[in-house]
């Protein structure tokens, strides 16, 4: 293990101190357990400290079962049940929330466990689950990240909890937004300034004991304690899969879909299953690591300028889609006119040497040194934050990916999607 950067002893020891902290300070605290390498570290971290030192305490172990994912992930979850049977609280949940989708330009999500397709679902339900009669708050225009977050609240009040705890096997190592959820400095939102807590509602928080970990951290602690893991990994391993890419994740997310194909290798009958239950998933599994759809250097016709080309696909997509791409870069548009996006002064020099004119203004509210820019769309501009650019290339990047939330461009959930998410906070605030 390696030595916490902001403590003097090893993670290992760093995340058991943080695990009996929440112990001590909640009296109902549940494990939230995806069947990934990091989710199970930490829940067997869990199980340890009430071996140890809580045996009459009993948590909750909370599991979003999506139906369609790997055979190993669903064996493991339905092997930790079984062997934590009588200890622990079961919160495996099989609901038709929307989960998101982009293998089709048609279909922007999909439900697990949709009872009018029942007779195209990947698997049968597990014999012992929650499923939306359980929960009152479902909507049908529910997500599943809204479900989990409305989830903590409803076993909160259920059990008659003072202070629920979520431990959550994040690690801030795998991406920018994790580690900018653990790094915040706004305190109001942590518990006794703890900065791996967030406060969800009110006396109810998530926490993340093992936020410091590297993924090698993950196997040592496996391979020193002989805990069950998820086989699906020794698969990944054995197809080549490197150490810091193998995910356990929703088969049809952006994230997952460059190897979606591997499917098709590591477990054949759940593939064929795939292939009818959600749209695209044969043509993404074919195309998703290549140009075809945005995930390698895209080209575009010879006679056709970037903008051209974007105008050209939007005129290809259903007329819904392609209606929410238009709402986004009109948006996008009179952003980067009238307040403008901040850049990194090289990222400038790029702009210049690209010839695109540009208006720089003062310092931000934002929590950086950088300074907005405003400028029109540009067709193309070669820079290593190409991302951050307003280009038509980038468009046309974003609906090649099917990416219908608009990520790839920058966005972050749209008005309507706060409003309603605050909506449904506010609605049970008081419960």
């Amino acid at each position: 293990m390696h030595v916490s950067e902001t403590l003097s002893i090893d993670v290992l020891e760093a995340a058991r101190r943080r695990i009996a902290y929440v112990f001590a300070h909640f009296d109902n605290v549940v494990v939230a357990f995806s069947g990934g390498k990091d989710s199970g570290v930490l829940l067997n971290l869990a199980i340890e400290h009430v071996e140890r030192h809580e045996p009459a305490r009993r948590i909750g172990v909370f599991h979003l079962d999506y139906e369609a994912q790997y055979s190993a992930t669903t064996d493991y979850v339905d092997a930790t049940y079984q062997d934590l049977a009588g200890r622990v609280e079961n919160l495996r949940c099989c609901v038709p929330v929307k989960v998101p989708t982009c293998t089709s330009m048609y279909q922007t999500f999909w439900r697990p466990w949709e009872e009018e397709k029942r007779n195209l679902w990947v698997r049968d339900l597990p014999p012992y689950h929650l499923s939306a009669a359980d929960f009152p708050f479902i909507t049908p225009e529910m997500s599943d990240y809204e479900f989990q977050e409305r989830f903590s609240l409803w076993h909160h009040q259920k059990t008659g909890a003072g202070r629920t705890c979520i431990l959550i096997g994040l690690r801030a190592e795998e991406s920018l937004d994790r580690w900018r959820t653990i790094v915040s400095d706004r305190n109001i939102h942590k518990f006794q300034g703890r900065p791996w807590t967030t406060k969800v509602y009110e006396n109810v928080y998530n926490a993340y004991p093992i936020y410091d970990w590297a993924v090698e951290d993950i196997w040592r602690a496996n391979g020193r304690f002989g805990w069950r893991y998820n086989s699906l990994y020794d698969l990944f391993h054995q197809a080549g899969v490197p150490l810091h890419a193998m995910r356990v994740a929703s088969p049809f997310i952006s994230a997952a879909k460059a190897s979606l194909s591997l499917y098709r290798a590591i477990d054949p009958q759940i593939w064929g299953r795939l292939v009818s239950r959600v749209n695209g998933v044969n043509f993404m599994a074919i195309y998703g690591d290549t140009k075809a759809v945005g995930w390698r250097e895209v080209e575009k016709p010879a006679h056709m300028t970037w903008k051209d080309y974007a105008m050209f696909l939007l005129d290809t997509l259903p007329p819904e889609t392609a209606e929410g791409f238009r709402q986004k870069l009109a948006t996008s548009i009179k952003f980067w006119r009238e307040k403008g996006g901040v850049l990194t002064n090289e990222t400038m020099d790029d702009l210049r040497r690209a010839g695109i004119h540009f208006e720089v203004g003062g310092p931000t509210n934002y929590k950086t040194d950088k300074l907005p820019v405003r400028m029109e769309y540009a067709d193309d501009v070669e820079s290593n934050e190409f991302r951050l650019i307003p280009t038509w290339k980038r468009l046309a990047i974003t609906i090649l990916k099917n990416d219908h939330a608009g990520k790839y461009m920058g966005f972050a959930p749209t008005k309507a999607e706060m409003a309603r998410r605050a909506e449904i906070i506010e609605k049970y605030r008081g419960l």
